[in-house]
């Protein structure tokens, strides 16, 4: 992790260390490194999020860079937009599930995969030394405005296919997806519901999806009979689900069913997950011809791995997937559409989760300073390995140590102030057990850090 950019691009809260200032050297700096060409810009709903935009178009365009400006646009129509336009990159001005006072700045490859840790450290080398290109007057970048939705859309129909017509309830967190998700699944033939699909910037749920922001979700699906609803973070990059009795499908179970669903769909192959992904999906995936590969915590890891391993799917066990017959960006909106395709393949969501092994995940979030967290994961690593009856050691990102019936995962995040604690068990008392002896352990190499 660098001075500015974390498992997930540029993220800060705004006009503290992300300020206007900052998107307009980090233009600069991208429009430096690429020499020449042309970028496409979009951004989520915050109400930062023109600011930073014109900021950051600003740079690139002083550059001799040439810019497409797809305005309000979801993560995946970026990603989209880049191979749709032939670009040579493209910028989300985004956050994606932070709180509102967040916004950040995320790159993209003409692939649509993430800018690497290598990318984006030469990125940070140029904005430290600050010696931009810089175009004369009359080679100033061109500033054109573009709208991908149509053609967005329609590529999804080619590949979507649908038997019959379902009742969908989707909720946008009143986000980037509202413009794109509700009306790809209308065009799906389906009868849509609309939750939280104004984009305003001011979000009325957590922007997360999980069960306990999707609570709304949950009652208007039992209420309205609905086959599924379907939500999404900030940026819709993310997915969430709810299955056709209400409830939420925890992102592990959805992980190894769409999982499962992709094996089904394009034949034997690998399935790409991080390290924080727990055995359920092993499991699920193994007598349909899958083999899981882990990698470390990040979409631009999960897509490197799928690209290396020539995979079939990749996904975080945080409704993040990449779907590498679209594309290499995460796509919250094309993987809803995807889960219906799988519903009208397979049977209802609420039959075909009772198929996937259930462990019990325990997840806690200890608050570190990101300066100490060098010295308490040394300190994390060191303990672990000596007070854990470990077989298996896995070291890619934080440390993940395994035995046959349980795992734990210690690992900094990228992206706030806290280290995080995963693991998995097979009975709740062991889960339990696990967590608070992982917790003092911890809480102790913070304060020792």
């Amino acid at each position: 992790m660098g001075k500015y950019f974390g498992t997930s691009g540029i993220r800060e809260v705004v006009n503290e260390k992300l300020t206007p200032d900052l998107a307009l050297k980090v233009g600069k700096a991208l429009g430096t490194f690429l020499g020449d060409g042309r970028v496409v810009v979009g951004m989520d709903t915050r109400t930062s999020g023109e600011m930073l935009k014109n900021a950051l178009i600003s740079g690139l365009l002083s550059t001799g860079i040439d810019v497409i400006d797809i305005g309000l646009s979801p993560t995946p129509l970026t990603g989209f937009a880049i191979k749709l336009y032939e670009a040579d990159a493209g910028v989300t001005i985004t956050a994606s599930h932070n709180p509102p006072e967040y916004n950040g700045i995320k790159v993209w490859q003409p692939n649509g995969m993430a800018y690497t840790s290598e990318m984006e450290n030469e990125l940070e080398r140029i904005l430290e030394k600050e010696k931009f290109q810089q175009a004369s007057w009359d080679r100033i970048g061109e500033l054109t405005r573009a709208d991908p939705k149509k053609e967005y859309i329609k590529k999804a129909l080619e590949m979507i296919e649908l038997s019959k017509s379902y009742k969908v309830v989707v909720d946008c967190g009143n986000g980037a997806g509202s413009i794109v998700s509700p009306y790809l699944q209308r065009e799906l033939g389906n009868k849509v519901v609309s939750l939280n699909s104004h984009p305003s910037g001011f979000f009325v749920r957590e922007l997360e999806p999980n069960a306990k922001s999707l609570s709304a979700l949950s009652k208007t699906v039992k209420s309205l009979g609905a086959d599924v609803g379907i939500a999404h973070d900030g940026d819709a990059d993310r997915i969430g689900v709810v299955d056709d009795q209400g409830n939420f499908v925890e992102y592990e179970v959805m992980l190894s069913l769409i999982s499962g669903y992709m094996l089904r769909k394009f034949g034997k192959g690998k399935i790409v997950t991080t390290v924080d992904a727990g055995f359920a999906l092993d499991d699920y995936v193994r007598p349909l011809g899958g083999e899981v590969v882990r990698v470390k915590v990040g979409d631009v890891a999960v897509a490197e791995g799928i690209a290396r391993e020539k995979a079939v799917f990749g996904g975080e066990p945080s409704g993040t997937w990449i779907i590498p017959q679209w594309n290499l960006t995460p796509d919250g909106i094309f993987a809803g559409a995807l889960v219906l395709e799988m519903i009208d393949k397979l049977g209802p969501l609420s039959e075909l989760a009772k198929e996937v092994p259930r462990y019990v995940t325990l997840r806690a979030k200890i608050p570190c300073p990101n300066e100490k967290k060098a010295k308490a994961m040394e300190l994390i690593a060191r303990e672990a390995l000596e007070s854990f009856d470990y077989k298996r050691l896995i070291d890619i990102d934080g440390v993940r140590i395994e035995n046959d019936d349980w795992w734990i995962l210690f690992r900094p995040s990228g992206t706030e102030p806290i280290m995080r604690i995963t693991l998995e068990a097979h009975t709740e008392e062991r889960a339990k057990e696990l967590m608070e002896k992982a917790r003092k352990l911890v809480e102790r190499a913070i304060r020792e850090a």
